[in-house]
């Protein structure tokens, strides 16, 4: 998703562009566009918006009105509504199939942009002077390719960026994401629930049809019990740990997990290359913003791009130093914020001591009273914190 929103959001700056993709384009067989639900940002909802494609993602999207924070058993809990922020929602909730039909489709539509799939990467060599990647396809020989700036957006374990050289430090948080769709018996009204629990977070989310999409943390030692379930005994263990809020649970669809790891790359470029996505961070999903963090990078580099071309008479050189060294410095302190906020959560509600528990869900209390405290939280959350990209502004890149 990261990869495919850069290829369209450089198109009006008359760069040629290839996208390399080694998975074939459909929704059969492309993971990253299946039934699982993402949360957009207020950010990343202004950012296609200047990109003309928010039409086709908000038709189906379900808007957050409201989000709730608990921590079962304990009395602590908060709220963030959308109308106490002067905004129309906190944020939208797409299935990834809906997300991944309306890039796909705009894909087809760019110039100068040739998208090689199924190919990929295996091999890339960084000089002054460009960057030389040989790709494969399934049609036989391997062919070369040579650009002026290499961008790495092949996720938390990327082959790309262990190919130019760049580090990155990842640790496992011992737990394991189960996601999936589920019917409560009561509507979830556009509200947003985080529900800490003993075994990990877990968040239920409006979509359509007045389901729920979930996304449930649990220990990996648990994992495999409770993916071995049937659906009814899935369902009394998730309403266990959720309660009754929303009555019962029923129709739960399709299961998918995946192991949660921390990933920070040491740096976010090399020579003519550059990190962008889950490729440069990979955070747990306790907050959603994973995505929305990923298309602010794509954000700041059409930036740091457009304005090494604002005024020129010549061809400029996108893979300059320069242009590189301004992405990473801009990046840097966003990255550092979302990643030690997420993984600060995580730890909190994971400690197990008495004392601990009381202060933070005194703190919990303290958020929803304190004022100006619940409005920077949420400004955060919604991605428009801090220096914002134009397109994270809403504002078209020329």
């Amino acid at each position: 998703m990261v990869g495919s929103s850069l290829a369209l959001a450089l198109a009006p700056l008359g760069l040629r562009v290839a996208m390399i993709e080694p998975v074939p384009r459909s929704a059969a067989t492309q993971p990253s566009f299946d039934d699982r639900s993402t949360a957009l940002s207020r950010s990343t909802q202004r950012m296609y918006e200047a990109m003309d494609l928010w039409d086709g993602i908000v038709a189906a999207a379900t808007p957050i009105l409201k989000i709730h924070i608990s921590d079962k058993g304990r009395f602590g809990f908060s709220h963030i509504d959308a109308d106490e922020q002067g905004v129309e929602a906190l944020g939208y909730v797409v299935i990834n199939r809906v997300l991944g039909a309306v890039l796909q489709a705009a894909l087809t539509e760019v110039e100068n942009l040739d998208v090689l799939c199924p190919a990929r990467i295996i091999s890339a060599k960084l000089s002054p002077d460009q960057a030389v990647v040989t790709i494969e396809t399934d049609a036989g020989e391997p062919r070369e390719l040579t650009c002026d700036l290499l961008v790495a957006a092949d996720g938390t374990n990327s082959a790309v960026r262990e190919m130019i050289g760049i580090a990155a430090k990842q640790t496992a948080y011992g737990q394991r994401a189960i996601i999936g769709n589920l019917q409560p018996e009561k509507p979830l009204n556009n509200c947003a629930y985080e529900r800490f629990t003993d075994s990990g977070p877990l968040a239920l989310l409006p979509i359509a049809d007045q389901r729920a999409a979930f996304v449930w943390n649990v220990a990996e030692r648990d994992a495999e019990h409770v993916l071995a379930l049937d659906d009814h005994g899935f369902l009394a263990e998730i309403q266990q740990a959720f309660g009754y809020r929303l009555g019962a649970f029923s129709r739960v669809g399709k299961r998918a997990s995946y192991p949660l790891v921390l990933s920070k790359a040491y740096r976010l470029t090399a020579q003519r290359a550059v990190l962008v996505g889950n490729a440069a961070h990979g955070l747990h999903p306790v907050a959603a913003q994973g995505l929305n963090l990923g298309l602010r990078d794509v954000a700041a580099l059409c930036d740091c791009i457009a304005d090494a071309s604002n005024g020129a008479a010549e061809a400029v050189d996108i893979g300059d130093p320069s242009v590189l060294e301004h992405y990473s410095t801009w990046r840097r302190s966003d990255q550092k914020k979302l990643v030690g906020f997420t993984d600060g959560i995580v730890r909190l509600f994971g400690h197990s001591s008495r004392s601990v528990r009381l202060l933070r869900n005194i703190g919990m209390l303290g958020f929803d009273l304190i004022p100006g405290v619940r409005s920077t939280f949420a400004k955060h959350t919604m991605g428009l914190a801090g220096r914002l990209p134009r397109l994270s502004r809403g504002v078209r890149l020329s």
